[in-house]
């Protein structure tokens, strides 16, 4: 019979294959991986405004003339963070009729043209008695963000599935351009498409009195947001991670399906927060994620480099170590996990699993008691330790940095010096 352990391992690799396999998981995933570096060029757009045009905390206190660079650093923050969902929409689609074989652009535009169909066009104005035509700006932001995945999603799989009908393509001469012809292909399921998402988004603000977008974020978005910016939520993702990389299989890329929407909205709550002249209050960000949650690598595994150059008497792991030291100080953990190997390792894996929730922990409890402010500028992955922490999350973000690495490599301590007593039996044995 095979042990709990093989078991344990069979279920996760299913899990891993069911995850990596599932089309719209991977479209989800890809899109947020493609836009990913606009969010961290908006969240600069916060930090430039704050460090050059601002009256109080800038340059602009001593040049009141960069006071006039303020709306370029605003619109910076807009047509990123503030309108991501309208990429994303495109982006998702466009990602899952490659996964399917669909008309990737086409998809694309129309997955955006049902978003816009379902949410509300006009706005009431104080002093006003009819509403005007315009759009809430909350509607393409990340209050919009989860009702545009779903759309993505749903009206994109609905037009890829009408566009492999041949019955419903208008079918042109031989003599006419492919671009033109593959434009009439398409005509009827784009009719189709938006005419059942314009009317689902009628009759549902008919029968409950509220749009669609309005509905999902009250019922599902807020709960989540508040779900997995709670510490227990938190603690999991990290835990969940690590749990696939010690079987070897990318954590990060597991969850970023579900991680990475929640970074897009908490950052983006947090510049608007900022904007508006409140308090950050988002801790769950890909900047927390990236400068503690992850730090020297998943795992904690610059924690191990450290424990290494200090306790171990093993000269494979000494070897490795020296190699993995200025990729783990970058976060990056590859060397270190599958160059000891961590995976599927019992004696690291203990500490693998732990170390980093725990230095999450610390980092969380930083914030909750006010220390450490919540980032509104992620910094992007790679970029070395201290520096990191400063960028996004201040002085005090590299002195709860410090205090990490110490506590991490504390962690990883005894199971060196049990690595240790392992290789002496090794070399033992070998002599014998």
């Amino acid at each position: 019979m095979a042990s709990f352990g093989e078991k344990f391992e069979d279920t996760m690799m299913t899990v891993s294959e069911v995850i990596g396999d599932n089309k719209y998981l991977t479209a989800i995933k890809d899109a947020f991986t493609a836009f990913m570096p606009f969010i961290i060029i908006g969240s600069m757009g916060t930090l430039l405004k704050t460090l050059i045009s601002s009256t109080t905390t800038g340059l602009g206190i001593w040049i009141p003339q960069l006071a006039a660079l303020d709306p370029a650093f605003t619109a910076i923050n807009f047509c990123t963070m503030s309108f991501m969902t309208i990429p994303i929409v495109f982006l998702i689609a466009m990602n899952l009729a490659k996964q399917k074989g669909g008309p990737e652009h086409a998809t694309g535009v129309v997955a955006v043209a049902a978003f816009i169909s379902m949410v509300p066009s006009s706005v009431s104005v104080e002093g006003l008695e009819s509403a005007i035509a315009a759009m809430d700006n909350t509607i393409f932001g990340a209050q919009g963000l989860f009702i545009g995945m779903l759309t993505a999603l749903i009206f994109g799989s609905f037009f890829i599935w009408l566009t492999s009908i041949d019955a419903i393509k208008i079918k042109m001469p031989p003599s006419v351009p492919a671009g033109i012809a593959g434009s009439f292909n398409i005509m009827i399921p784009v009719f189709i498409t938006l005419a059942v998402s314009s009317i689902f988004g009628v009759v549902f603000h008919l029968a409950t009195g509220d749009y669609i977008n309005n509905w999902i974020y009250d019922v599902l978005q807020a709960p989540l947001e508040v779900i997995f910016n709670s510490p227990m939520g938190v603690l999991a993702m990290v835990f969940v991670s690590n749990l696939f990389w010690v079987l070897g299989i990318h954590g990060g890329l597991m969850i970023t399906p579900i991680r990475n929407a929640m970074f897009a909205a908490a950052i983006a709550a947090n510049t608007a927060a900022a904007a508006a002249g409140a308090a950050p209050d988002q801790v769950f960000t890909m900047g927390f994620w990236c400068a503690f949650a992850t730090v020297g690598g998943a795992g904690g595994t610059l924690c191990l480099i450290f424990a290494t150059f200090i306790f171990s008497k093993r000269d494979d792991h000494r070897a490795i170590a020296k190699l993995a030291l200025l990729p783990g100080i970058c976060g990056i953990s590859e060397p270190v996990v599958f160059g000891y190997p961590l995976v599927l390792n019992p004696t690291f894996a203990i500490p693998f699993l732990f170390c980093s929730p725990i230095m999450t922990a610390i980092a969380l409890f930083a914030t909750n008691v006010g220390f450490m402010p919540c980032n509104t500028v992620d910094v992007p992955f790679g970029i070395p330790i201290i520096l990191n922490a400063i960028v996004g999350h201040g002085w005090q973000g590299a002195v709860i940095q410090v205090i990490m690495l110490v506590v991490g490599t504390l962690v990883w301590i005894p199971f060196v010096m049990v690595a240790n007593r392992q290789w002496d039996k090794e070399q033992a044995a070998a002599a014998a």
